[in-house]
C-alpha cells in the first residue's frame, strides 16, 4: 500500500488483492501521463492532468485534480468499511515470538546519530549523539542547542539511515516530519494489517504508507505511532526498537467509543472551569448563591468534591482526584485551603465559613418530622406531674442569664428564715415534662448530646419552638419546674434540703450587667437579691475551707451580628467570672449540683455524679503569683480530668464539695436531661428509667459529642476574636498582663480588654503579673495567626 499527497490530501493506493473498483487495481506502473510540478518529498504535490488505464476494461479516462480527489475518498470509504465489516470477524492478531524476534534488532550507538529520547516526564526531543558518557550514557546536544547526558533508557527512537548527523539540521528536519503528519493514514493501514493478520515495524509502516523509509518519512511513522491510542499496539520492544500490531475491530470501537466519551467530557469540564474563573470575576453581591450551585447535578458534584477536600472529609479517592483536577486546572495547588479559598472566591462559601461546624457534621436543622412531633407536643401540653407540683408562685424568682440567651433553664429565689438561716431555691426548667426517655425527640436530643454555642448562631438540643415556648422559663409566666431548696447553716454548709415538682413564675429576667448594678445600688425592695448574694458569699468562703481552686477569670464573649458579610459587625464583651452577679449564679449552681448529689446517693439513684480528683496540689507554691488571672491560670494547667461516677458521689476536689451533678441546664445538655428522668421517676415513684451501666454507655456518646462542641466554640471564638482584632485600628494599642514566661523574654500575655491570650517578646525587667503595652501587627483568623508587639515606653528626659 502505498501513499501520495495531492492537493494537501493524503492518498492511499491499495497494493493488495484485486477489487472491482478500478483504484484499488492501480500500480504506479500503470498510472498514465502524471504530470507534477518540480516538488520535494513531503511538499506539495501538485497533478495537472492525468490518465488512469483501467485494467479490466482497457479503457483509458482523464481527470481533474479535485475529482481524482474526490473519487479516491470516496472509495477509501468505502474500501474502509467493508474491510472493517471483513476484519471484525478476525482473531486477534497472531505473531510468533520468533517473529517478532526477527524483527528486532540490536542497534549500537555512535557518533553523529539522530535520535528521541524524553527529557523528562513532559518533554520528548531530538538530538544528536556526540560521545559516549562511561560505559552506558551518551553526550548528546539536543534541539535547543543544550548539551547534555542521557541514559539508554531515555531513549524512544533513534531514525535509521542517517550518519553525521548536523545539530543545525534538527530544527528543519522536525519540521518537515510534523507538516506531514497524518493520523488518517493510520486507519488505512490499520485495515491493510488486519486483514493480513502482520505486525509492522516503523520502518515498514513508513513504506507502507510513505512509500519510503527515509529518514524523514521514518520519523513520522513514529511520530504516529507513538501517539496513536486506537489502532495499534506494541507486540515487543528492544531498547528503542518496536514491533507493532493491529488492535482488534472490537478494541478500536471500544477505544472510540472511551475517546469520543473523554472529548465529551473535557468539553463539560473546560465548561465548568470557565464558570468558576466567571463567578470569581463577579463582585461579592453578585456572585452565584449556593443553592444555585446545586442545580446541575453533574455541576454540584464537582463542587460537592471540592467542599468535602476543603474540610478534609473525601469519601473516596473519586471525590479527592475531582478536586485535584479542578485545583490543578485553576491554578492552584493541591491543598484543603486552596480549596477553601476557591469556594469562597466564587461565592460558594461565605468568606468567613465556620470549616470546624461542616467537619464536624454539626446537624443545625431538625428533621420535619422532628418539628412535627414538637408542634404536637406544645398543643397537647402534657404534664405528668400536674398533681405533684408544689406551688411557689409567691416567691420572688430571678432569671440571671448572657443578654443574648435564647431559652433560660433556671432561676433563683431567696428568703431568710426566723431563726437567721437563709434558705435558698435554685429553679430549674422542667424540660422532663415535655419529652419523656425513647420518644422520638428524646432520641434526637441524644443524637446532638448538647446545644451549639457559637458566636454566630446558636444550634439548640430541642427545635426551638419547644424549647422557647414550652420547655424555657418566660417572665411573668406560670412555668413548670424542679425547685431544690436548700437551708444553709450559718458557715455556708447544707443544713437541709429537698427537691419537689412546682410552679413558678419568674419576676426578674436580669443580665449579669443588671444584676450586679441593682447588687450595687443595694435597694431595699430588692432583699431577696442581697440575700442571694450574701448566701453565695457564704457558700464561696466553706468551700474554700474545704479546699476549693479559684479558677475564674477573665472570658471574652463575641456576637456577630451578619456573619455572611465579608466585613461583619462584631460585638465584644469581657466577663469577670469575679463579678458579683456572676459569682451569685455561680455558686448557686454549684451549691443546686451537691444538693442533688446528696439526694441521689442518700436514695441510691444512678446518676451522672461528677468529679475532680484534688490530687496533691499544694496551692502555696503559687503564692508567690499575683492573685486573679496570673495565678488562676498557673493552677488550671496543673489540674486532673474530671471523672465520672453512675452509682454514687465521689469528690470534687476543685470545687471543694463531696459530691456534684450537673442539673440546671437540661433544654442545653441531655446529660442534665438524664439526671432529670432519674430524678423525676423517683419523685414519681417510678421505676427508675436507666441502671449505672445504661447511663455509663448514653454518656460515653453524649460526652464526645459535648467535647465536640466545646472544641467548636473555643475555635469559632478564637477565629472570630481574630477578626476583631485584624478589624481595629492599627494604632490601637492593648493593656496586656504577663501571665508567664514560655522562653527567653517571649510571654504568654492576657490582653485585659479582649480576654484573649497570646505570646509576644517583652521588654528585659518586665516580670509575671506585670503590665505592658502591646500593639496588633497581624492578625489572619483563617489561618490562626496573630503577632504582637510590645509598645515601649521612651524615657523622657
Amino acid at each position: 500500500m502505498v501513499v501520495r499527497t495531492a492537493n494537501s490530501i493524503s492518498l492511499l493506493i491499495s497494493s493488495s488483492s484485486p477489487s472491482p473498483l478500478p483504484l484499488v487495481a492501480f500500480r504506479y506502473h500503470q498510472i498514465r501521463a502524471f504530470q507534477y510540478m518540480q516538488f520535494s518529498r513531503f511538499s506539495i504535490c501538485k497533478p495537472l492532468v492525468f490518465g488512469c488505464h483501467n485494467i479490466k476494461g482497457g479503457r483509458s479516462r482523464s481527470y481533474s485534480a479535485q475529482s481524482f480527489v474526490d473519487t479516491v475518498l470516496e472509495e477509501f470509504e468505502a474500501l474502509r468499511r467493508r474491510r472493517t465489516v471483513r476484519a471484525s470477524n478476525k482473531s486477534v492478531l497472531t505473531s510468533s515470538k520468533e517473529l517478532v524476534d526477527d524483527k528486532l534488532r540490536k542497534q549500537v550507538l555512535q557518533k553523529g546519530l539522530l535520535l528521541e529520547f524524553k527529557k523528562d516526564s513532559e518533554r520528548i526531543l531530538l538530538a544528536v549523539t556526540q560521545k559516549p558518557d562511561g560505559r552506558k550514557n551518551w553526550i548528546v546536544s539536543d534541539q535547543n542547542g543544550v548539551t547534555t547526558s542521557i541514559k539508554p533508557q531515555q531513549i524512544t527512537y533513534i531514525v535509521p539511515g542517517v550518519d553525521n548527523f548536523s545539530t543545525t539540521e534538527i530544527s528543519d528536519f522536525n519540521q518537515r516530519a510534523q507538516n506531514n503528519l497524518d493520523p488518517a493514514l493510520l486507519e488505512f493501514a490499520w485495515i491493510e494489517l488486519l486483514e493480513t493478520n502482520k505486525s509492522v515495524t516503523v520502518e515498514e509502516l513508513a513504506e507502507m504508507i510513505f512509500g519510503s523509509a527515509a529518514p524523514v518519512e521514518s520519523y513520522c511513522a513514529h511520530l504516529l505511532l507513538s501517539r496513536d491510542e486506537i489502532y495499534f499496539t506494541v507486540l515487543d520492544s528492544r531498547g528503542s526498537y518496536s514491533v507493532y500490531g493491529p488492535r482488534t475491530t472490537a478494541q478500536v470501537e471500544e477505544i472510540r467509543r472511551r475517546l469520543v466519551a473523554k472529548e465529551a467530557a473535557d468539553k463539560e469540564f473546560d465548561e465548568f472551569l470557565e464558570l468558576l474563573k466567571s463567578a470569581k470575576a463577579m463582585p461579592p453581591r453578585g456572585k452565584p448563591s449556593k443553592c444555585s450551585w446545586k442545580v446541575d447535578e453533574r455541576i454540584w458534584h464537582r463542587i460537592e468534591s471540592l467542599e468535602a477536600f476543603a474540610i478534609d472529609a473525601c469519601k473516596d479517592d473519586g471525590q479527592r482526584n475531582i478536586a485535584g483536577m479542578i485545583l490543578k486546572a485553576m491554578g492552584l495547588a493541591k491543598t484543603a485551603a486552596a480549596a477553601v479559598n476557591l469556594l469562597i472566591h466564587i461565592g460558594y462559601f461565605p468568606v468567613h465559613v465556620n470549616l470546624d461546624l461542616l467537619k464536624f457534621s454539626i446537624r443545625t436543622d431538625f428533621p420535619d418530622k422532628i418539628l412535627s412531633a414538637a408542634e404536637k407536643l406544645l398543643l397537647e401540653s402534657p404534664d405528668p406531674d400536674k398533681d405533684d407540683r408544689i406551688d411557689l408562685t409567691h416567691l420572688k424568682v430571678y432569671a440571671i442569664d448572657v443578654d443574648e440567651a435564647d431559652e433560660l433553664d433556671d432561676a433563683l429565689s431567696a428568703t431568710k428564715l426566723q431563726d437567721g438561716r437563709i434558705k435558698v431555691w435554685i429553679h430549674v426548667a422542667d424540660a422532663s415534662s415535655f419529652v419523656q426517655p425513647g420518644s422520638m425527640i428524646d432520641r434526637e436530643a441524644l443524637q446532638r448530646g448538647t446545644s451549639v454555642f457559637l458566636p454566630t448562631a446558636t444550634y439548640p438540643m430541642f427545635p426551638e419552638k419547644l424549647a422557647m415556648e414550652g420547655m424555657s422559663l418566660k417572665q411573668g409566666t406560670n412555668c413548670r419546674a424542679v425547685s431544690v431548696s436548700v437551708v444553709l447553716h450559718s458557715d455556708g454548709s447544707i443544713a437541709e434540703y429537698t427537691v419537689n415538682n412546682s410552679i413558678i413564675r419568674p419576676t426578674y429576667m436580669l443580665t449579669y450587667e443588671s444584676a450586679s448594678e441593682l447588687l450595687h445600688l443595694n435597694l431595699e425592695e430588692e432583699l431577696e437579691l442581697r440575700t442571694l448574694s450574701e448566701a453565695a458569699s457564704l457558700r464561696l468562703q466553706w468551700r474554700r475551707g474545704q479546699g476549693a481552686f479559684e479558677t475564674g477569670s477573665l472570658e471574652p464573649r463575641i456576637k456577630v451580628e451578619n456573619p455572611d458579610d465579608p466585613e461583619p459587625l462584631i460585638r465584644l464583651y469581657v466577663e469577670d467570672q469575679t463579678d458579683p452577679a456572676m459569682r451569685l449564679v455561680s455558686e448557686m449552681m454549684i451549691l443546686c449540683g451537691e444538693a442533688l448529689a446528696r439526694f441521689g446517693s442518700s436514695n441510691k439513684i444512678p446518676l451522672p455524679y461528677r468529679g475532680q480528683p484534688q490530687s496533691n496540689i499544694d496551692t502555696s507554691a503559687f503564692d508567690h503569683l499575683p492573685e486573679g488571672p496570673v495565678r488562676n491560670s498557673a493552677i488550671i494547667k496543673i489540674m486532673r480530668a474530671a471523672e465520672m461516677d453512675y452509682r454514687k458521689a465521689i469528690r470534687h476536689g476543685i470545687l471543694g464539695i463531696p459530691g456534684y451533678v450537673q442539673f440546671t441546664s437540661p433544654i442545653r445538655r441531655y446529660m442534665d436531661l438524664l439526671a432529670h428522668y432519674q430524678v423525676k421517676a423517683f419523685l414519681r415513684g417510678d421505676g427508675i428509667p436507666f441502671t449505672a451501666g445504661q447511663l455509663e454507655g448514653m454518656a460515653a456518646s453524649v460526652n464526645m459529642n459535648a467535647r465536640i462542641a466545646k472544641k467548636l466554640f473555643g475555635s469559632s471564638l478564637r477565629y472570630w476574636i481574630l477578626e476583631y482584632l485584624r478589624q481595629q485600628p492599627k494604632q490601637r494599642k492593648y493593656r496586656a498582663l504577663i501571665l508567664k514566661f514560655v522562653k527567653d523574654r517571649n510571654a504568654t500575655l492576657l490582653l485585659l480588654e479582649v480576654g484573649f491570650q497570646a505570646s509576644t517578646w517583652v521588654s528585659i525587667g518586665t516580670h509575671v503579673g506585670d503590665e505592658v503595652e502591646v500593639r496588633v501587627e497581624e492578625a489572619h483568623p483563617r489561618d490562626d495567626i496573630i503577632m504582637l508587639k510590645e509598645v515601649v515606653q521612651r524615657a523622657t528626659s
